[in-house]
């Protein structure tokens, strides 16, 4: 059996990488003085989930809802924000089969739900049994269904002891403890319906703050846990909240977010995409902070449609796509001037990260010269033209798809017409699946790099159609080798050469168009002491305190 504490080779790399182009790997939260107890606090978020409204850690895949559970419902581990080093939390220690089948857990004593009952190593079984049936349940649907792949069980060895068992090797789940959507409940929750459970019916965590209520899209609220002791050793206060509520409620206007930020209403706005240059100074000149991290996982990332028919299935125009594209005059004019400009297929906060920057600068003349080889010649207006058809690409884009009429300027600079169509996010998912598209563009949240293959291999990808359409097929199975290396091993090196080599893969053959760095910012007021991010960029309350 190998002991393990820690998932990512070399993990003093990842806290430097997490600085790069200018975005700090967390926030220390070290802001002086002495902590003071009581008080309320007020968070304003992006409106909550219109399609999956949902409370319940296993199902939920919005990270606003995933931020709020952190701070009510704990995890078997934790994870380092800085290395990206699994800690103890719930579990004190563990133990991975030489084989990567079993993972065993030997869980710390005296842990309790807030409604009073043990945590005890059965309490952690029926959690994995209620996952398992979930993923059933909802056909998949659950969130959570990405994090227990190959997992068909788990059983109490003794009282403190926890065996999960895998159908075969998955290096990414160590990780997944860590996370809030295998964040431990009481196993009664699994008595209600997936929807009941969405409702925040029966859920139940052991953490630092009880959840008192949750009404979709109007707010959330969470009150202090009396005797709360087993904070990880990622916290200073790793005992009772310093708060004694934290009310979270859903505004739609950014500019009205930032308005009750610098007014006192709140005290901490966070945004979905990051606030506008303008919000930003707004908030600075009026004494509040900007706190910032980038997002763990992959990056916001463009992908092609390779099928037959569509233009992007040549090779030579995925090529001059990816020279045309000017992503640090894409950063700062979107987000402002020290935005940190993407780096590759996944943002610099990820484990096992590693930077392409030098295939992704912007060469408008080698575009030009990859069209011409592929038989595009400028026409009208200074588009490409072949066989009398404009070269043209249907790039479908939501609310959330920030800066496409620039990204559509650069691209007519090299004589592409990127044809934009706005959809809602149900429309997209739809155009996606019927291969109604030439780009597309989506991302996923995780500090592992395990996470892609839930868009890149069709195996396992929440949409086939779109990872079945992203290479040729020679390319989808070499995609899906690289995973598999890096997956099927309990060796941490072997593990970072396979993610390195998907890395290069990826860009060097046009699989993947990164366009933005992911970062998520909050302003904070100045009252506010101790905020600082977790492993996977949401708000961590256990420092928090006001004046």
């Amino acid at each position: 059996m190998h002991t393990f504490r820690f998932i990512a080779a070399g993990a003093a790399l990842l806290a430097l990488a997490g600085c790069a182009g200018g975005t700090p790997a967390a926030s220390s939260g070290g802001d002086g003085g002495t902590p003071k107890r009581g008080g309320t606090l007020k968070v304003s978020y992006f409106p909550d989930n219109p399609n999956l409204a949902c409370i319940d850690p296993f199902q939920v895949y919005w990270i606003e809802s995933r931020s709020i559970i952190r701070n009510f419902a704990d995890s078997l581990t934790d994870q380092d924000p800085q290395t990206g080093e699994i800690v103890p939390w719930l579990a004190s220690s563990w133990q991975i089969s030489q084989d990567g089948l079993t993972y065993t857990f030997k869980l710390r004593d005296g842990v309790t739900f807030s409604n009073g009952k043990k945590l005890d190593a059965q309490a952690v079984a029926d959690n994995a049994t209620g996952w398992i049936a979930t993923v059933k349940a909802t056909n998949g649907a659950a969130f959570g269904a990405s994090y227990v792949q190959g997992l068909t069980g788990a059983k109490a060895v003794d009282a403190s002891t926890v065996e999960f068992t895998l159908s075969k090797p998955n290096s990414s789940f160590l990780q997944a403890t860590s996370t809030t959507n295998l964040a431990i409940t009481d196993p009664a929750e699994y008595q209600q319906t997936p929807a009941e459970r969405c409702t925040g019916k029966g859920v139940v965590g052991s953490g630092q703050f009880v959840l008192d209520h949750y009404t979709a899209k109007v707010e959330t609220v969470l009150t202090k846990r009396t005797g709360y002791q087993w904070g990880s050793s990622l916290s200073k206060n790793r005992g009772e909240a310093y708060l004694d509520k934290v009310v979270f409620n859903y505004i739609a206007e950014d500019s009205v977010r930032t308005g009750n930020l610098i007014s006192g209403a709140t005290d901490i706005s966070w945004p979905r995409n990051p606030f506008t240059p303008q919000d930003e100074q707004l908030i600075q000149r009026s004494g509040d902070k900007i706190e910032q991290r980038s997002l763990p996982g992959v990056s916001y990332t463009l992908f092609a449609n390779t099928s037959a028919g569509h233009v992007l299935g040549d090779a030579q125009v995925r090529l001059a796509l990816n020279k045309a594209i000017d992503r640090k005059t894409y950063a700062t004019t979107v987000f402002g001037a020290n935005y940190p400009v993407v780096q590759g297929a996944f943002n610099a906060t990820t484990p096992f990260f590693k930077s392409q920057s030098d295939k992704l600068g912007y060469d408008p003349d080698g575009a030009a010269k990859a069209l011409d080889a592929a038989g595009w010649t400028v026409g009208k207006d200074g588009y490409r033209f072949k066989d009398g058809a404009k070269l043209t690409i249907d790039y479908p884009t939501t609310q959330f798809s920030a800066g496409s009429e620039l990204l559509q300027a650069q691209l007519k600079k090299v004589g592409i017409d990127l044809s934009l169509r706005t959809l809602t996010q149900a429309q997209q998912a739809t155009y996606v699946n019927n291969g109604e598209y030439d780009l597309t563009g989506t991302y996923f949240t995780r500090a592992d790099p395990g996470a892609l293959q839930f868009i890149l291999n069709p195996d396992v990808a929440n949409s086939k159609a779109l990872a079945r359409a992203s290479a040729p097929p020679a390319g989808i199975t070499q995609v899906q080798t690289l995973f598999t290396k890096a997956l099927q091993t309990t060796d941490a090196a072997q593990s970072k050469q396979a993610y390195a080599d998907l890395q290069d893969y990826l860009i060097a053959e046009g699989v993947t168009f990164p366009l933005f760095e992911r970062v998520q910012k909050a302003g904070v007021s100045n009252k506010v002491h101790g905020f600082a991010f977790t492993s996977e960029s949401f708000l961590k309350l256990n420092d928090v305190w006001k004046d």
